[in-house]
């Protein structure tokens, strides 16, 4: 029988960090809706990070794992990203440079909003299933961060804005694709796909946003349900109680993920609060636990949350994920895959616990510092060196491992070194 899925996946959440109750102290926030965002920290890009050098930090440990033989059969390179530094280049070049990957390499890159980094993934599966190239590779990367600030002017996108700042993050998702699902071996021709036109997030600008979160979860809803529905046309006997044992959910904020939960429970099983809850905690929450300390990446958020559902579930038997993505505008899908303890062994290498709690905790001073500093490095900045000693104690307190950062921007080319 012919596999394709997750040979490796790797996740790199940047330096630093805020704790977002703090966030929402600091901002007086309504507590009770801030309570429902079910966050607690969020990953806060540097002025010297950006999507290249997260997508390469998240990629080298893999990378470097790979014999010369095996880097060179990667054969396709895709990256996902709403955070763009270029209206015409393609950050794939620049991460396929800084990784050394083989010039004889297809990449490319995509843009789908939070969607994109599982269209990526289907495109690269769609790749190695075709046997165009027998044993070769595809490296996925989905790395997006949120610097921006709410577009000034509207009524009801300007006043949704603060309750988005402590549930936007940054981070980069790496995922080596082949014929060896070592991590997640993927349900062949498993997949519910449900997209319709609707206006609930977009970049006006390339550094801003506007939301309208009531339409955008109720499209987040009627997406889950009618992929899931989708997915039951195409494979027999399907049951979204019993034949999933844990559900990856693409998850902004903690309370959406655990809202769409519940919601399709109720509409599908009619059952009580308290199954529902004992349901939730079973399947879905192994994969918020990380979610919650870094917020939305965008397209890498789903895998963020496989990531963490593999490392913290029971996986003494083979078990079957179900995974729904969703991008605003929008499209979504509903896939599944199979992983063993083996799978589990081998993402637990990768140290991903270890890297969010090595990460830097900024004060609410300090973040005000980055997040003023954050136009310094925005879209179409001409020349700009980003100061790395802003604050002192991100780079004293970085990891004994080599990161890639963000050097200079001289006429729009952007350079990087090694720290």
């Amino acid at each position: 029988m012919q596999k394709a899925g997750i040979e490796a996946i790797n996740f790199f959440g940047g330096m630093a960090y805020l704790n977002v109750k703090e966030l929402s102290d600091y901002r007086k926030l309504d507590l009770k809706r801030f309570d429902n965002l079910l966050m607690k920290e969020k990953s806060v890009a540097m002025p010297f990070e950006d999507p290249v050098t997260f997508g390469v930090n998240a990629a080298k440990p893999i990378i470097d794992s790979l014999s010369q033989e095996e880097k060179d059969r990667i054969e396709l390179l895709i990256t996902c990203s709403e955070s763009g530094i270029d209206f015409s280049k393609s950050i794939s070049t620049y991460i396929h440079d800084y990784l050394g990957l083989s010039r004889n390499c297809r990449m490319f890159e995509m843009k789908n909003a939070c969607y994109a980094g599982t269209a990526g993934v289907q495109m690269a599966i769609n790749f190695i299933l075709s046997q165009t190239s027998p044993g070769a590779k595809a490296l996925v990367i989905s790395s997006d961060i949120s610097r921006f600030a709410m577009e000034e002017g509207g009524d009801v996108l300007t006043s949704e804005w603060i309750y988005a700042e402590p549930s936007v993050g940054a981070g980069a998702v790496a995922i080596l694709i082949s014929e060896k699902p070592n991590i997640f071996q993927i349900d062949i021709g498993a997949n519910g796909y449900y997209g319709h036109e609707v206006f609930d997030t977009c970049r006006p600008t390339p550094d801003s946003e506007a939301l309208n979160s009531d339409v955008s979860l109720m499209s987040f809803l009627e997406c889950f349900e009618e992929a899931f529905a989708e997915y039951c046309r195409r494979v027999a006997d399907v049951n979204f109680k019993d034949t999933f044992q844990y559900l990856a959910i693409h998850t902004p904020f903690g309370g959406m993920a655990k809202g769409a939960h519940r919601t399709m429970m109720r509409k599908l099983y009619k059952l009580k609060t308290k199954e529902i809850e004992e349901d939730f905690e079973k399947r879905v929450a192994p994969g918020m636990t990380y979610c919650q300390r870094v917020a939305n990446i965008m397209g890498g958020t789903v895998y963020l949350s496989l990531i963490s559902t593999i490392e913290n579930g029971d996986f003494d038997v083979n078990k079957r994920i179900g995974c729904y993505s969703y991008g605003s505008g929008c499209c979504s899908e509903f896939f599944s895959g199979i992983v063993t303890k083996e799978g589990q062994n081998n993402i637990r290498k990768m140290k991903v616990k270890e890297h969010l709690d090595s990460r830097y905790c900024l004060s609410m001073d300090e973040y005000e510092r980055v997040f003023a500093k954050g136009n310094s490095v925005k879209f179409g900045t001409r020349n700009t060196k980003p100061d790395i000693e802003l604050i002192p104690g991100v780079i004293a307190n970085k990891p004994d491992k080599k990161l890639l950062v963000l050097d200079e921007i001289k006429e729009y080319y952007r350079k990087y070194r090694w720290l």
